[in-house]
């Protein structure tokens, strides 16, 4: 990870820490290029959270949004997720 990348991960740690009680129901918003594999990589790293997710394609169709709602217990668990979903080619979180 590069320097630029972890002190993002740092400032916004600080930041959840700071606005939020937890655990509390974070709000993930991804957009990825539709395409089936992408977009089930990304639901399936929320499963068996309890996670309401919305999916909506672009006007094109050439891309997806994925909203995710779901309890997290801490930072540090937002954080993980993000991290954990970097890999996914093409994706942007917001």
């Amino acid at each position: 990870m590069d320097k630029k990348t972890e002190d993002f991960y740092i400032r916004l740690k600080e930041e959840l820490a700071n606005t939020s009680l937890w655990p509390t129901e974070y709000l993930f918003k991804f957009i990825v290029p539709s395409n089936v594999e992408k977009v089930e990589t990304v639901e399936n790293a929320f499963n068996e959270m309890g996670a309401v997710i919305n999916t909506t394609q672009s006007k094109t169709g050439k891309y997806t949004s994925i909203s995710i709602s779901v309890q997290m217990q801490n930072p540090q668990s937002v954080i993980d997720k993000y991290q954990e979903l970097a890999v996914v080619e093409g994706i942007i979180s917001l």
